[in-house]
């Protein structure tokens, strides 16, 4: 008999629990994260490098910025061993934006990136090549 009672207190914790309003994840940080880096053309990176905190990033090897780079963008080669060391020490709270020669690798640098930490990330779509034409 006095199992009854036991059982119609639990019952009523685990009714009272169960209307409790459940802790949703936060729309805005899942979207964020969805959309963290995106593709952009050559006019839209030319408009956005000049706003503030924005940075160009040129994921090129040594090589390839020798013969030609986007002025005022800073080289770290995607290839080099020491590539996730050199993006961690980065202000994760500016804005990137990154381009190689073909929009490949920057893409995938904006994939480690992303993976870092950062949110504000474009890649030049087409890279370089993009660049020349326009």
């Amino acid at each position: 008999m006095r199992v009854l009672p036991l059982f119609a207190m639990f019952g009523l914790a685990m009714f009272g629990m169960a209307c409790q309003p459940q802790a949703q994840p936060s729309q805005s940080v899942s979207a964020k994260a969805a959309s963290s880096w995106q593709n952009i053309d050559v006019v839209t990176f030319r408009k956005m490098m000049s706003a503030p905190n924005t940075v160009v990033l040129d994921v090129r090897t040594p090589e390839e910025t020798a013969q030609e780079k986007i002025p005022g963008a800073i080289e770290i080669n995607y290839y080099d061993p020491g590539f996730a060391q050199k993006i961690g020490k980065l202000d994760k709270t500016k804005t990137y934006l990154v381009y190689c020669r073909s929009g490949n690798r920057s893409s995938r640098a904006c994939e480690a990136m992303q993976q870092m930490g950062f949110f504000n990330l474009y890649n030049l779509q087409g890279g370089m090549l993009a660049w020349k034409m326009q």
